[in-house]
């Protein structure tokens, strides 16, 4: 009787211990589902947030990038100009024939003096006017010249009358251009045929003519050591 008691005590035991081991068992699996459910959702939420910063700071870099398009093109748009286009009623070139250095230096100190010189519409240009006195000190030099006889002689300012002749053939292309003083040279000169001359003499001989055209009109000059160019610019 007593051996089945001690029997039965030991299986009550051993019952205990393995419902011991069970419901510890059931528990720490339990807490272990709770805690990686726990990380899971914070791992998700990290994620998220990752996500959505990743998102943000991705519109934000567009935005600035379509911003700093927008403002490239914006200021490009600003800071440059159209290019200016000049309309060029009427050009004529004359050649040099004489190379004389102190003839050729004459003809550039002209042409830098008429050079972007206005005459405005309805107003009469006076070359001699605009040139004023060939005088050594503007730097001019003798050059050879034609008295009123027509006799070749050494002067001051030698080489003007190209410089005149060729904005008076200029003058001649312009529409509603009326010449009002003109004069021709004694004798013929190599850089122009006949009767289409412009001898001009502070204080004798002038070119003038009337701008009639309905717009002002700018003188563009241009010597090298083999041309004059003239141009007559729209304004």
């Amino acid at each position: 009787m007593k051996n089945k008691l001690w029997i039965f005590g030991i299986l009550i035991l051993i019952v205990i211990v393995i419902c011991g081991i069970v419901y510890f068992y059931n528990n720490k699996r339990k807490d272990n589902n709770s805690r990686y459910q726990a990380d899971r959702t914070s791992q998700n939420s990290s994620v998220n947030n990752s996500n959505s910063d990743y998102n943000s700071s991705k519109n934000n870099v567009t935005v600035q990038i379509e911003n700093k398009t927008e403002n490239q093109v914006e200021n490009k748009t600003q800071t440059t100009p159209a290019p200016a286009q000049e309309e060029i009623v009427a050009t004529f070139t004359t050649k040099i024939y004489n190379k004389d250095s102190a003839r050729q230096n004459n003809i550039k100190i002209t042409c830098n003096t008429l050079n972007n010189s206005i005459v405005r519409n309805g107003t009469t240009f006076s070359f001699c006017d605009t040139i004023g006195p060939a005088t050594s000190e503007k730097g001019y030099q003798e050059a050879d010249i034609f008295d009123k006889e027509g006799h070749k002689k050494k002067g001051l300012g030698g080489g003007n009358c190209q410089v005149s002749t060729t904005l008076y053939n200029a003058v001649l292309k312009t529409p509603n251009m009326t010449v009002v003083e003109r004069h021709e040279h004694s004798n013929k000169v190599p850089y122009i045929s006949k009767g289409k001359d412009a001898a001009v003499a502070y204080g004798g001989y002038d070119l003038k003519f009337k701008n009639d055209t309905g717009f002002d009109i700018m003188i563009k000059t241009e010597a090298t050591a083999s041309n004059i160019t003239v141009s007559l610019i729209k304004l």
